[in-house]
């Protein structure tokens, strides 16, 4: 099997059987962080399918292909905020300039429970709630990055994390996880 920088190069080139391989070898991963952004698997697949297609329209511009993971991952994160804004009837960008902070041991909890619970008790979240807590916690951008891409302040960045959190807590103890 072709290592990622042989297979981008193929893509580089079109040939089929490298594009085929290279969506195969991402499908799991991508399709995964579709589904943290998503509401449900099939918007999730919707935005996969979207990204795929940017990806391969795009591919020639990648200088460097060891940096595939990176430059893909990114592309499907920016696919799924696209979607998101497109489709968005209420934003819910409030910004607070005092917030309540709250610990990240409190999220420590969420890894008592399997991957489904996660998606599903983060798909819980308002849509900005959501995107904040998935560009944050997951992702690991900063509130700095998180405003940019989102298009709000800093503070609001902050403020969805920190309100977020208030509310995973009040789920992981309904359904009994020690946080």
């Amino acid at each position: 099997m072709p290592n990622e920088i042989e297979l981008v190069l193929g893509c580089q080139r079109n040939d089929p059987r490298a594009q085929a391989a290279f969506y195969n070898l991402y499908k799991g991963r991508l399709l995964g962080i579709c589904r943290r952004y998503a509401r449900t698997v099939m918007e999730a697949e919707d935005i996969f399918q979207e990204a795929f297609i940017k990806v391969f329209n795009k591919i020639q511009d990648l200088q460097k292909p060891e940096s595939v993971e990176y430059w893909v991952k990114s592309l499907v994160i920016r696919t799924a905020i696209d979607h998101y804004r497109q489709n968005s009837n209420e934003r819910q960008f409030v910004d607070y300039h005092v917030l309540e902070d709250t610990s990240n041991a409190d999220i420590s909890a969420i890894s008592q429970l399997g991957h489904e619970e996660i998606v599903s008790l983060i798909n819980e979240l308002s849509d900005g709630y959501r995107m904040v807590v998935n560009l944050y916690l997951i992702d690991g951008y900063e509130h700095n990055e998180i405003a940019k891409i989102l298009g709000i302040s800093e503070g609001t960045s902050k403020s969805q994390l920190s309100r977020a959190k208030v509310h995973l807590r009040r789920k992981l103890i309904e359904m009994g996880v020690t946080v």
